[in-house]
Formats: C-alpha cells, structure tokens, sequence
C-alpha cells in the first residue's frame, strides 16, 4: 500500500461533530483528522469486544490496532450497508478470533499431554497463592457471596426455596420437589423463573459498574490514533 496523502489538517472540533457517514468519505482520501475521529470514536467498543474474546488487554490492543489498518487499507470496499461500527466490530471479532485459533494451533505436545491427562481433558490449575487464606481473594470471595446473598433474599420465597435447593444444595429437580411438596414440573417452571430474576437482581446491581468496564480511553485512546497513522503512511 502507498503512503496516504494526508491533507491539510481541518479543524479538530469540526471533525468530531460529524457522523460516521460523513467521516468515511474523508477517511478514504486519507483524512488524518478523520481516520482520528474514527479511530477515537470506536476504541472503547472495539477494545472491549477484543477483551472478551483474547482476554488480555495488551493482546487485545494488538488486536484492535491490526483490526483498525485493515479496516483502513480496506475502507474502499466500504460501501455503508451496515453501520461502520458493525463492519469495525466484525474486524475486530475475526482478527481476535484468528489469534486464538493460532494460539491453538501452535500449542505445545507439554500443554496438550497435560490436557489429555485432566478430567474432561481441561486443565484444572488453581495457584497455591489464591487459598482460601489469601486476605484479597478471601474479599473477592465475600464481596461475590453477598451480591448473591441480597439476590437470593430477594426472590419470592416459593422461588427462593427451589433456588436454594436446587442450585444451592445441588439437589435433583425430583429431590427439590418432593422436598417443598411440589410437582417436578412446577419446580423446574420455578426454577427457570427464580434464576431469571436472580440475573435480572444480579444485572441491575452491577449497571451502573458495566460502563466501567475495560476502559480505553485518555491518553491510551489518543495513543491508538497515532500509531494507526503511523502505520497508514508507512510505505508498502
């Protein structure tokens, strides 16, 4: 690929109010400020659906700078049939994806004979430093129990006894139902409802935490930028 004509810089502020349909244009012509405000505008989902597939975020950077100058070097093939942040989260998805698979591809004979040999061939490694004594983990653990504490005390009781029983206890459906006097047919339409609500508590106590989660932005969001430019002019 040639290096990209960059054009005289417009103004900064002007750039980030446009849409992304009016940003496209500029970007195919090698707009500097606007492949910026694309870049800048989509870090935080891009980031964040690289994150839960690679699960590291220096990995996930990776992912999502490769993903951005292939979006780039291809943007001519762009043709806004779907919105551009849906065409950049599919980048994304596939370029995290295909690291995985390479992952897997090149693991060792050592890490699979250790999979070979664990039960249902996965393999169960858990640190000695995170015992049950470990002052950090042990306030993980609390912290965890009593989010679920609340959501279970707050089931209506006919739903919180099956839930209990069943998830809690490990019981049977048979078992939990003969226990509380019930159907097992009403126990699993219990269950089934007891645990929606479970998420729905679960899900409403954490919203407002959702929005914080992986940031990418600051300097970091600004640092993606640049280094997008940089390896757009670079000669091929």
């Amino acid at each position: 690929m040639a290096a990209i004509p960059v054009p005289v810089a417009r103004h900064r502020q002007h750039i980030s109010t446009l849409s992304d349909t009016e940003l496209v244009p500029l970007a195919k012509q090698g707009d500097e400020p606007a492949i910026r405000a694309i870049v800048q505008r989509h870090n935080q989902r891009l980031f964040r659906t690289a994150r839960a597939v690679i699960r590291n975020d220096g990995e996930a950077e990776d992912v999502v700078q490769a993903a951005y100058i292939k979006a780039f070097t291809n943007l001519a093939t762009f043709r806004g049939e779907a919105e551009l942040s849906t065409w950049l989260t599919r980048i994304t998805l596939n370029e995290a994806l295909g690291r995985v698979r390479r992952q897997k591809n090149t693991t060792t004979l050592e890490e699979i004979d250790m999979q070979t040999t664990s039960p249902g061939g996965e393999v169960l490694q858990f640190p000695s430093s995170l015992s049950a004594t470990d002052p950090e983990t042990e306030l993980s653990r609390s912290q965890a129990r009593q989010l679920l504490e609340h959501a279970v005390d707050e089931l209506p009781a006919d739903f919180r006894a099956i839930f209990v029983l069943r998830d809690v206890e490990g019981m049977s459906t048979e078992e939990a139902a003969s226990s509380l006097g019930i159907r097992p047919e009403t126990a699993r339409t219990r269950l089934h409802r007891a645990r929606k609500m479970m998420r729905q508590s679960i899900e409403k106590r954490l919203s407002g935490a959702f929005q914080a989660l992986f940031p990418f932005d600051g300097a970091r969001c600004a640092s993606m930028a640049d280094r997008v430019i940089t390896a757009l002019q670079q000669p091929t």
